[in-house]
């Protein structure tokens, strides 16, 4: 009778123990999933605000340049609000990235020239060819805004996870619509070579984006 007893006791014990260690096992891969999760986050965050602050600082350059060539003439009110609206997106991202602790891309002192010199080349080809660039620059960064959004979505159906990030991208890309309207109605389709023009233009923000992502 002792022995019974003994032995059923002995195995409560086992399966006592045996659930006991599924409970932990269960806990820290739970555990493990979520800090993966976090990780792969805290990854898509730094690539999403690095290369949106790395194209925005590019695209103050460019309106830069063009209010260097075109400041002085009737488009140069025109051009000085859309920077003034890349100037707000700019310093979005820059508080953005303090925020997050995201590392910025090291390719800002190339695109400082380059956004300059494609500014100021293109307006030096005149207007229209200046509102080319803008509605080629601007249709590339509002598809990429685009792609962001759903992206941020896909990872996060809790949309209040990434609700800061997710508005200023949708203010940013809205305006940025807006600046590629502007250019449409300033007749930025009657600018020489304008198919040619706005496609290595278009071109080369795909390429940018790419690196500024990674780099």
């Amino acid at each position: 009778m002792v022995s019974r007893t003994i032995c059923s006791v002995y195995k409560h014990l086992q399966l006592y123990n045996q659930n006991l260690l599924f409970g932990i096992r269960g806990f820290s891969a739970s555990a493990l999933n979520e800090k993966i999760r976090e990780e792969k986050l805290r990854e898509l965050r730094d690539k999403v605000i690095r290369v949106d602050h790395a194209g925005e600082y590019g695209a103050n350059r460019i309106y830069a340049g063009q209010m260097a060539v075109l400041g002085n003439t009737k488009s140069g009110p025109l051009i000085q609000h859309m920077w003034d609206q890349e100037k707000e997106h700019l310093r979005i991202f820059e508080t953005l990235i303090l925020k997050y602790r995201a590392r910025p891309t090291v390719l800002l002192p190339f695109w400082n020239v380059a956004g300059f010199l494609l500014g100021a080349g293109t307006a030096l080809l005149g207007e229209r060819a200046a509102m080319a660039c803008t509605v080629a620059v601007e249709s590339s960064i509002t598809e990429h805004y685009n792609n962001q959004i759903r992206e941020l979505m896909s990872f996060s159906p809790d949309l209040t996870e990434n609700k800061e990030l997710l508005d200023y991208i949708r203010k940013c890309r809205d305006e940025e619509q807006e600046h590629h309207d502007t250019g449409i109605a300033q007749e930025a389709e009657k600018a020489p070579a304008y198919n040619l023009l706005t496609t290595m233009i278009k071109n080369g923000c795909k390429t940018a984006i790419w690196l500024s992502e990674r780099v």
